[in-house]
């Protein structure tokens, strides 16, 4: 299991997975973010009775020298055979990065374990689409491709990480949260039938309603379901430490109650939180939001 020491213990434990790539960002400062997570963090997660045992990415992988895109496919390699090894052993796990570009590597490999059983469905909360390919994108960011990557599109490099092919169907991914996309994103979208929840419609409907949705979508017919958070999905007073903030984000106080009943479902095999940037925090807000995020699933 994830987490649980016993029904007898005060002390919870959570495997987490350290994913310090920035180099699918802009500004590489997220790369930071793990270390900065526990420095800020996690004592206070430990006086509060969850302890993080980590698997840390190699520093090989930061300092390799190679192109951004070398980089982040050999991270995506990395990370996807540790998350294949714990969805195998039914272990379920945390993954902090790190730009989004993590998330290739993240979700490649536990579709890949889960492949003999069923899909595996993706919820993605974030204030940008990442749906872009290569031709498309207009910063060469990689962090704005990952969800087109593992829906089998863009450089080769990315679709092919644990499973030649698509990582996830159309069908079993919901993205919430968008308010900062591309013309091309939005098109590429509707084009293969990706459910979009922008920010529009959760603050009409509600966190609660849209997160419940998103379930459905992600658990219908799949072996098992992620949840890919972005931090920027938040409004930037309350995640201030974020690469690419936009305004009119999820506010934290509607969004952690029902975040810790859709991650508590025991489909729910590994949950990762993305974009942490410890230079631009401001008195240790996105810190504390994570640390609550963690705190949510247990």
């Amino acid at each position: 299991m994830l987490y649980g020491l016993g029904t007898n213990s005060r002390t919870q434990t959570i495997a987490a997975v350290e994913v310090a790539v920035g180099a699918g960002a802009k500004d590489s400062g997220c790369r930071d973010g793990p270390a900065g997570f526990r420095q800020q963090a996690e004592a206070e997660l430990r006086a509060r009775g969850v302890t993080l045992t980590w698997r840390h990415m190699p520093q090989s992988l930061r300092d390799a020298g190679a192109s951004p895109l070398d980089v982040v496919a050999s991270t995506a390699r990395w990370t996807a055979r540790v998350t294949r090894n714990f969805v195998t052993k039914d272990n379920r796990f945390l993954v902090v990065g790190g730009d989004h570009s993590c998330a290739v590597g993240t979700w490649s490999g536990a579709a890949d374990a889960l492949r003999p059983s069923g899909a595996l469905g993706l919820i993605w909360i974030d204030a940008h689409m990442d749906m872009h390919v290569p031709e498309t994108s207009h910063s060469g960011a990689i962090n704005g491709m990952p969800v087109a990557a593992l829906l089998g599109y863009g450089a080769p490099q990315l679709t092919s990480v644990a499973h030649r092919g698509a990582a996830i169907d159309p069908r079993h991914l919901c993205l919430i949260g968008a308010r900062s996309f591309e013309p091309e994103e939005a098109a590429f979208g509707q084009r293969h039938g990706v459910r979009v929840i922008d920010m529009p419609e959760v603050q009409r409907r509600g966190v609660k309603a849209v997160l419940a949705e998103a379930h459905a979508i992600a658990a219908s017919g799949t072996a098992g379901y992620g949840v890919s958070l972005d931090l920027d999905a938040f409004d930037p007073v309350e995640a201030p430490g974020v690469g690419t903030p936009a305004p009119d984000g999820i506010r934290a106080a509607d969004f952690l109650a029902p975040w810790s009943e859709l991650i508590k479902d025991p489909a729910c095999v590994g949950i990762e939180i993305v974009e942490y940037n410890p230079a631009l925090d401001r008195d240790g807000r996105t810190a504390r939001l994570m640390q609550d995020l963690v705190m949510a699933w247990v």
